[in-house]
């Protein structure tokens, strides 16, 4: 292995050793700990710490890392207190994740570190979020993320690479290709030899190094980072190496045939530069015996103060309080005679969206044609000519990587409104959306300020893939809002809510209502209070509890057939509001609940348990329900029409009459 010191001074190189020796002998304790189970789960870098240690080191202390399982020299690198850094992994509450996640699923700000989830690839497009916010901000800053060669074939890793090298966001890319994913060997993974071959088809350009030679990695990611902060563009990065240990201790080595690692023990990035120090005088024997017995006196006082920690004692309000930013809306509510307009459904969109760009200067809107062509539905049209592309971004076709972008923007302190073509391609960003926007805060204190707008339903003979209501994917998902209006007020109301909260808000609408309703919008800016369903019909005779599209059928029908009942619009779905649907139970006594989604898992199955156990003695009927048909959406419009559950809500009106 070949050290080229170049112009860095004794010191510099020092300062190298240290930091790529604390990592190793963190292991080496950590791996002792293990096997006397004091620590539940170990994912070794032994082998691959002259990565993360150089990588580090040359990034200035407030450009954001975004680091994987075998990234511990990131943390080091950052001077993470070692007593918080083992409480972490010993599930202890002064841990970063108050022993809520394990191993390196944290952040923190203070350290500008964003840690991973077990998915692997989301952090990348996190990344690219977090630059973006530089970028806008006018910041000479760069990101660091990390991949691992079997990770990197993930799609995320696409999205993240292809949308960094459209927008130019200053993102090195590392891969760390070790050669295997957890046995899976390289062969196995992909058809190219180096990931540096896929650099130019991004357009971006890619640089190779040797993974073990720390000093090489530093000089590399130093050089690199300064020129990306005047020229912003990714780089992907290739580091070449290998893991000593098992994927994690459990899995073993016996896959990996034994020669490579009689190689690759040659290579050991600690052992190769110390013995290159000691050789250029650079280090001697009572300096590393001193370094040696420094750190190890840090790690056992580390320890120490970890052990002494007891575990954590559950606190069920804590637990269900910490998944969500705390956050008390201020009244907005319009004056009863402040100025309206008559607007459509779609207008008072655009309206309330508009307002919310004036309002929040950090407000960033991305989404598929939403710039100059102002989104498929016009709800954005004209807004480039007010705020500008910077603010409201064309993206690619990723899901994913955008999502993970407004989690990126948050983390910056930026609010991102990501706007899904229709809400059926949302499952493309499934994951980000109900493992990342929704866990983050609970798991490290990192709110999600994302809304993402979702236009649903059906009734427009679009077929399976652009008429479904999968509201109840996420009213089933802790940390998620879920909104869905009905009326124009509302629509602008609610949206203007949503952007104003800092929890990611998943925002429904309907888009048969875009242009086929209208009704009197205040014209300045307000908010509609998230969690509080209204009554759009006041009756005696039944209720019929619904959202969306559903309050128009049931005026509909309740007008046809002269029907006294009340209809509760419950506009937010999560938290529904309990004590309305109460007062209108303990009001009528029989209940209907009625929803555009599939009976089977739709949240009226959640409502219904809910009042035969809080509202029994209220009822004089069995709660119905009435739904769409248990089958994806038909695109032929009779059997749409059969699939929707009009008919069967007169139907079922009828009966409960009767009862």
């Amino acid at each position: 292995m070949n050290f080229d010191r170049k112009e860095y001074s004794n010191d510099q190189l020092l300062h190298l050793y240290q930091g790529l020796l604390k990592p190793r002998m963190i292991e080496e304790k950590m791996l002792i700990l293990l096997r006397q189970g004091k620590v539940s789960k170990w994912f070794s870098g032994i082998g691959q710490e002259a990565i993360s240690v150089g990588s580090t080191l040359a990034l200035d202390e407030d450009e954001y890392i975004l680091p994987l399982h075998r990234n511990l020299g990131v943390f080091t690198g950052r001077n993470v207190p070692l007593d918080r850094l083992f409480a972490q992994w010993q599930g202890k509450t002064t841990g970063y994740t108050k022993g809520r996640d394990r191993s390196f699923h944290f952040g923190t700000n203070e350290h500008h570190i964003v840690g991973m989830i077990s998915h692997l690839g989301p952090q990348l497009a996190v990344a690219g979020g977090i630059a973006l916010a530089d970028l806008l901000d006018r910041r000479n800053k760069i990101t660091v993320t990390y991949s691992g060669d079997g990770g990197a074939s993930e799609g995320d890793f696409h999205e993240a690479l292809n949308v960094a090298a459209v927008w130019q966001l200053p993102v090195i890319f590392i891969i760390e290709n070790n050669g295997y994913g957890l046995s899976t060997p390289s062969r196995e993974q992909f058809r190219f030899r180096y990931f540096i071959d896929k650099g130019p088809a991004y357009g971006m350009e890619a640089v190779q190094v040797d993974g073990n030679n720390v000093l090489e990695v530093y000089d590399t990611v130093r050089r690199l980072a300064e020129d990306l902060r005047q020229n912003p563009r990714p780089v992907l990065l290739e580091a070449l190496t290998f893991r000593m240990r098992g994927h994690e201790e459990a899995s073993g080595t016996k896959y990996v045939p034994q020669e490579l690692f009689e190689e690759w023990a040659q290579k050991d990035p600690v052992q190769n530069y110390e013995n290159w120090l000691m050789e250029q005088g650079i280090l001697s024997e009572t300096a590393r015996h001193q370094v040696r017995e420094k750190i190890k006196a840090e790690i056992e006082e580390g320890l120490r103060v970890a052990d002494a920690v007891p575990m954590p004692t559950a606190s069920l309000q804590e637990e269900i309080a910490d998944m969500y930013r705390p956050f008390e809306a201020p009244d907005r509510t319009p004056a009863a005679d402040a100025p309206a307009t008559d607007k459509r459904f779609v207008d008072a969109i655009s309206d309330g969206l508009r307002q919310s760009m004036e309002e929040y200067p950090e407000l960033v809107l991305m989404g598929q044609d939403i710039a100059d062509y102002g989104g498929v539905f016009k709800v954005t049209e004209g807004f480039v000519a007010q705020f500008g592309k910077e603010r409201v971004r064309n993206t690619p076709l990723c899901e994913s990587a955008i999502v993970g972008a407004g989690l990126g923007l948050s983390i910056k302190r930026k609010k991102a409104m990501v706007e899904m073509q229709f809400a059926d391609f949302v499952t493309c960003g499934f994951n980000q959306i109900v493992n990342n926007l929704a866990k983050s805060h609970y798991r490290w204190g990192q709110n999600a300020d994302v809304v993402v707008r979702m236009p649903t339903g059906a009734g427009s003979a679009a077929g399976p893939f652009h008429s479904q209501s999968n509201e109840a994917w996420f009213t089933h998902t802790p940390g998620l809002k879920v909104v869905y209006p009905s009326n124009p007020h509302d629509a602008k109301g609610l949206l203007c809510a949503a952007i104003e909260d800092p929890n990611p808000v998943m925002y429904f609408e309907h888009k048969m209502l875009y242009r086929s309703i209208s009704g009197p919008v205040p014209d300045g800016y307000y908010t509609t209070p998230i969690g509080k369903a209204a009554l759009a019909r006041e009756g005696e005779e039944l209720s019929i509890i619904t959202y969306g599209m559903g309050v128009h059928w049931a005026t509909q029908l309740a007008g046809e057939l002269n029907l006294d009942c009340d209809i509760l619009d419950l506009r937010t779905l999560l938290p529904w509001d309990e004590e309305a649907v109460r007062k209108t139970v303990e009001k009528n006594g029989r209940v209907i609940i009625l929803h555009e989604d599939t009976l089977t898992g739709g949240i009226g199955g959640e409502i219904a348990a809910w009042i035969a156990e809080h509202c029994f003695e209220s009822l004089d009927a069995p709660v119905q329900r009435v739904a769409s048909l248990d089958t994806a959406i038909p695109f032929a419009p009779p059997l749409e029409k059969q699939f929707l559950p009009q008919q069967r809500l007169r139907e079922t009106v009828e009966k409960l009459r009767n009862y």
